[in-house]
């Protein structure tokens, strides 16, 4: 005897049987193992199913799984299922349903079966799935995910504005593309207004799947995509991505075939990319990121498309170090601070502090501040302006306008409590110590873009300092006076990249020809000329020879 077993969506199960359609709600996998479940309704259990997958029919929306039953004599014993279930008619549609069932499961496997939106389990299917609407649960929100994360991703990066993903997994490409860059990875050196750009090349590889490949047009774009995580409207995907093309590379105008004989063809292609870009980010309100996007378009009409992420990094060239003065009134401290030009994500970086004015001194007695407690951290700022695509931009006011939002997170973080040596008697404080940024916050580099992305970085110090005082005689025994301050202030930081030499591709080139002075130079006063050997044949050692007055 087979049965009929329609999945229509997990944990819940339909089957259909001689005759009579049983719902079972299972959590084990129908298409791994063998299986027995039991089905408990009105204080009766009856073993339903024990089987395994024979063959696997796929539709538009349900899952058909046909199973051969095993010898079992279970099954001799006839029980009769109630005609509902859970407010669901488990009973056939139609009378001519079993004798359908029947007729399909006597079909051989080499001829075709019924259509499912004509056959009457999937009619079943539908009447049942719609009687359950009033039972909320999860699980029963539809047959199959509108759309998953990675679906939403892949859509958001397409060029298509539409969004439709256009690539088939199950038909065979007629052409496979690669790409092999030539060029080093991509760093701009200098701030965006002195950074002369860079170069990037390399070759498309194109290798043909079938024996002729014919491909009407192949277009390469470079496109920056956008995103930010807090958009005008929530599940607006233009709201939460955009995307500009940066350049295009048309490789053939016209039709071209590509031969299995010939094996990979390469294309090769190149371009300089402005100093004016921002870096590739991942922040964690935006991010901006760049990519290779290769269409291509066969004769059969199939689109074959290729993407590869471009990394973009900018480096800061070092320089001195940047001197700082912080003066805390009332008090007369003041706070001489030395921090790098440059500081790198990895690494630490080191940090001179000099606090002058700590001592007051009377004619017997003096006043005096001591530092006990000295803490420093590093605080990203993150700024993001997020636009409102053309649905939603009554939201912001009008063209032009966005959100703006701020996230500040800290990224480094230490407390000293020695370190430093004191100096009463000329008042001053002064000492050196290590800060740097910790590599598990996965923090970014300083940046700022034209659409609204803006990242910055601070070193935050924070004082404590404690009030004494003790006579001239005896400074070695103070005594506490109960006041303490805290002393708080901070430096801009300039997170970058490691520069390396230094050297951008300007640089690195050999000299133009329009560079190369003339050869050989002119004395002064007097012309270079060149005049012919007209003595004997020089077959000897030409040491003893000279030139004349």
């Amino acid at each position: 005897m087979d049965c009929t077993v329609i999945q229509c969506n997990a944990p819940f199960y339909v089957y259909a049987c001689s005759g009579f359609t049983y719902l079972i709600e299972t959590k084990r996998s129908l298409a791994t193992r063998d299986f027995r479940k039991e089905l408990t309704h009105c204080g009766i259990a009856r073993s339903v199913l024990q089987g395994h997958p024979a063959e696997l029919t796929a539709s538009d929306e349900s899952r058909i799984l046909l199973l051969r039953q095993q010898k079992d004599s279970s099954w001799s014993t006839s029980c009769k299922m109630p005609s509902k279930l859970f407010g669901v008619d488990l009973r056939l549609s139609s009378p001519n349903g079993e004798r359908q069932i029947r007729s399909e499961r006597n079909t051989p496997k080499s001829s075709p079966r019924l259509s499912p939106k004509n056959s009457p389990v999937t009619d079943l299917r539908r009447s049942s799935l719609n009687a359950m609407d009033h039972i909320k649960r999860p699980s029963l929100a539809g047959l199959k995910k509108t759309g998953s994360k990675k679906e939403k991703k892949d859509r958001s990066l397409s060029k298509e504005k539409d969004g439709k993903d256009q690539r088939s997994p199950l038909t065979q490409k007629s052409v496979k593309i690669g790409m092999y860059m030539e060029s080093p990875p991509v760093l701009l050196i200098g701030t965006p207004q002195q950074s002369p750009g860079a170069i990037i090349s390399g070759r498309l590889q194109v290798t043909p799947n079938v024996m002729e490949a014919t491909i009407e047009s192949m277009t390469m774009y470079l496109e920056c995509t956008t995103s930010t995580k807090r958009p005008v409207s929530d599940r607006c995907r233009e709201c939460m991505t955009q995307i500009d093309d940066l350049f295009e590379w048309h490789f053939f105008t016209q039709s071209k075939t590509f031969k299995a004989e010939n094996g990979m063809q390469e294309l090769p292609f190149s371009h300089m990319l402005p100093g004016t870009l921002p870096a590739t980010t991942h922040g964690h309100i935006g991010s901006i990121e760049y990519s290779l996007h290769v269409k291509a378009k066969a004769s059969d009409g199939q689109w074959i498309e290729f993407r590869r992420p471009l990394s973009i990094q900018r480096a800061l060239l070092p320089g001195n170090d940047k001197n700082s003065v912080r003066i805390f009134p009332p008090t007369s401290l003041t706070l001489h601070v030395t921090v790098p030009n440059t500081v790198h994500p990895i690494g630490e970086f080191p940090v001179y502090c000099k606090m002058e004015g700590i001592t007051n001194k009377h004619n017997e007695t003096q006043q005096r501040w001591r530092l006990r407690k000295l803490t420093w951290r590093i605080e990203e700022i993150e700024s993001m302006v997020s636009p409102a695509c053309p649905k939603h931009i009554g939201k912001v006011g009008g063209e032009g306008n966005g959100v703006k939002h701020e996230n500040t997170r800290q990224i480094g973080w230490e407390e000293l409590k020695e370190g430093w040596k004191t100096d009463f008697d000329e008042g001053v404080i002064e000492g050196e110590f290590k800060a740097s940024i910790d590599t598990t916050t996965k923090s970014q580099c300083g940046m700022e873009a034209q659409n609204g992305l803006k990242i910055s970085h601070n070193l935050i110090l924070e004082l404590v300092i404690a009030e004494e005082w003790a006579q001239n005689k005896k400074t070695t025994q103070p005594t506490p006076t109960g006041a303490a301050r805290v002393l708080r202030t901070q430096f801009s930081l300039n997170v970058t990249e490691r520069a390396g030499m230094g050297l951008s591709w300007d640089d690195e080139q050999p000299p133009m020809y329009e560079d190369v002075p003339v050869s050989p130079p002119h004395y002064q006063g007097e012309h270079t000329t060149i005049a012919d050997y007209e003595g004997d044949d020089l077959h000897q050692d030409v040491e003893h020879m000279a030139l004349g007055p």
